[in-house]
């Protein structure tokens, strides 16, 4: 593992912690002496995504979890906040079967970024349900207050 301060290839592991299905560990590197976190998840690649056009194709976490660093952007969600709405994202994908529209992605996606936060998740709804204009902006804001 190499540090990300000085690229420097050893480190040592301080502490070990498993959590829902993941492993974090907390590093040193033993040159710089900075600390940083890596998280351990297992890779499940049996997971299919139908899509709009009725194509299939395999889940990409990566996908899921860029639409959700950029509704999260300069607002206070922790990368740790995003790796727990990782696995309950991909938890509930894995409950509903071994294929999942792209629909309920979005829906799982959106109910995670809703819990955590509201501005975040406007971003993705209107990104997700393909806002057109303001008053569906406000639409889906009002949805929020019930």
């Amino acid at each position: 593992m190499r540090c990300p301060y000085c690229l420097h290839k050893e480190t040592k592991v301080v502490d070990k912690r498993d959590n829902e299905g993941a492993t974090k560990r907390r590093r040193e590197c033993l040159k710089c002496k900075k600390r940083f976190n890596t998280h351990e998840n297992i890779e499940r690649v049996d997971l299919r995504v139908i899509k709009k056009d009725g194509g299939r194709q395999s889940y990409d976490r990566e996908k899921v979890r860029l639409g959700i660093v950029k509704a999260c952007e300069k607002r206070p969600v922790t990368a740790e906040q995003i790796e727990k709405m990782m696995t309950n994202i991909e938890e509930s994908l894995r409950k509903k079967g071994k294929e999942v529209e792209t629909r309920f992605i979005g829906d799982v996606v959106s109910n995670e970024l809703k819990k955590v936060d509201s501005v975040a998740y406007i971003r993705f709804a209107s990104v997700y349900k393909q806002f057109g204009n303001i008053e569906d902006f406000k639409k889906e804001i009002m949805g929020m207050k019930k």
